[in-house]
Formats: C-alpha cells, sequence, structure tokens
C-alpha cells in the first residue's frame, strides 16, 4: 500500500520539527497535507514537553501554494467552485493557520525554498520566520489567477509592511528574494541555505527558553496594538501586567536577576 503521509513530525529535545517532505512536487498546500498538518499540531498543543517548534520543508520550495491540479470543475452537487473553495477554506485551510497563531509554544518557520500563493501565508503565519537566502515569496494571485491572497497573507504583508508594498506585491506579480525580505521587515532573517535548519533550531532552543505564556501573550499584545489607540493599548498593558505581575514567571525572573544567573521558567501544563 502506497504511503501517503507527506508530513512527517521530529523531535530534538524539546524542540518539535514539522518536515514538509512532497519535495517532487514543491510541498503544495494539498488537502492531504493540510489534514496531516492539523494532526500534528494537536500532537504539539497535547505534549507539554514541547517547547518550541520549527515548521519546515524538503526540497527546492518551502510551498507551493494550492494544488490546483486537484481543483477540477465545480462539486456534483450543485454547489458553484467558488462555493466548494470557500467552504473549504473555512472548514480546513483558515483553520490550519489559527492552530498556528493560537498555539501555545513559539513557531519558527524555516523557508528553505520558494513559498508561492497560500504559502506565503502559512510562512507567515509563524512567530520567527526564517528564509534561505536562495528562497523567495510570489503572490501570482491576482495577476495570475484573477483571485486574492488568502490564507491570511493579506492580513500578514499589510500589517509586516505597510500598504504600498502590499498592494505592489498584491498586483506586481514579482519574486520577492529572501534578502529584500528580510531588508524590508517581512521576516526576521535570511541566512545562508546550508545554515538555514541550525539557525531555526538555534532560534526555537532560545524560544524554548521563554516564560511558557510568552508566545500567546506576545501575539495578544501586538493584535491589540493593531487596532487599539495609545491609551486603549497602555490599558491593556496595564491589565496584563495586573495578570502576570507576581506570578510564577514574574517571581523566577526577579529571583534569576538578583542572583545573576539564567532564569529557568517551569513547562507548559497540560490543558
Amino acid at each position: 500500500m502506497q504511503d501517503t503521509t507527506v508530513v512527517r513530525l521530529e523531535r530534538d529535545g524539546d524542540i518539535a520539527v514539522i518536515v514538509h517532505h512532497d519535495s517532487a512536487r514543491m510541498n503544495p498546500l494539498g488537502l492531504p497535507f493540510q489534514h496531516q498538518l492539523r494532526d500534528l499540531l494537536a500532537q504539539v498543543r497535547a505534549d507539554t514537553g514541547i517547547r518550541a517548534l520549527v515548521l519546515t520543508a524538503e526540497g527546492r520550495g518551502f510551498c507551493a501554494g494550492a494544488d490546483l491540479t486537484a481543483m477540477g470543475g465545480a462539486p456534483a452537487d450543485g454547489r458553484t467552485l467558488g462555493e466548494y473553495t470557500a467552504e473549504r477554506m473555512e472548514q480546513l485551510s483558515n483553520r490550519l493557520i489559527l492552530d498556528l497563531q493560537q498555539l501555545p509554544v513559539p513557531v519558527v518557520c524555516a523557508v528553505n525554498g520558494a513559498a508561492a500563493g497560500a504559502g506565503v501565508g502559512l510562512a507567515l503565519a509563524a512567530d520567527l520566520t526564517l528564509v534561505a537566502r536562495s528562497a523567495y515569496f510570489y503572490l501570482p494571485f491576482l495577476p495570475r489567477l484573477g483571485i486574492v491572497p488568502d490564507l491570511g497573507t493579506t492580513w500578514f504583508i499589510e500589517r509586516r509592511l505597510g500598504r504600498a508594498r502590499a498592494m505592489g506585491l498584491a498586483l506586481m506579480g514579482e519574486r520577492l528574494g529572501a534578502r529584500q525580505a528580510a531588508d524590508w521587515g517581512l521576516v526576521w532573517d535570511c541566512v545562508d541555505d546550508a545554515a538555514l535548519r541550525d539557525a531555526a533550531l538555534s532560534a526555537a532552543r532560545r524560544l524554548a527558553r521563554l516564560p511558557a505564556g510568552a508566545a500567546l501573550e506576545a501575539r495578544r499584545a501586538l493584535d491589540a496594538a493593531a487596532t487599539h489607540t495609545l491609551e486603549q493599548q497602555l490599558c491593556y498593558e496595564a491589565g496584563r501586567q495586573r495578570e502576570l505581575v507576581g506570578g510564577p514567571d514574574f517571581v523566577e525572573g526577579v529571583q534569576a536577576f538578583l542572583q545573576k544567573r539564567e532564569p529557568a521558567f517551569a513547562p507548559r501544563r497540560p490543558g
């Protein structure tokens, strides 16, 4: 029986590494990949021994975007192809991006090659995105297909790059190289191809030493800042400090500072 698994989960101590290995097809965002990735993310969430996640792929491409070869005509039940696609996005693809954004551990994405179409949204859903020097980002949606960028791509690029550059990427259909993506602030860093995995694991190990709730707190605070006035955000920050200051992580951090040592934060608790 043919193995249809296209994603695998590896462990490096308390770091989980999820690898997309459909490299012959440039790792498309097909249904098997999405289902399998969601299952693995659920395993990461449930395993309190995991303190950070690296998401990457094998081969020349990180993700080629939607599997267009699997998108045939309209389904036989009377729905249009557009209706079917939107329902599938609402039930699966969009939830995959939210899974990553709601994961209780920091997520590092190591973009090993081309990130095209919806693969851009997948790459940018991580907390830290590292790109190999040969990698690039490409949005063919509007110029080639007449559809909007999806899987959160419009949300991520507008907030990271501003409207002018986001519009240019969406409309011009030009590749954005790894070095320029880093210079523009779309990603955290650009590294040599051969150093990508080591750089991602090194970053993940640093993040794994953070307090267990740090990634969720940072995501929520920055999301709030994107819509709040300054006064509202100051109130938000004070509210979170009311909850967090005096808690076990703060106490450990203060003790480590006074004792001139690195803090040793408690692992995640179940649930």
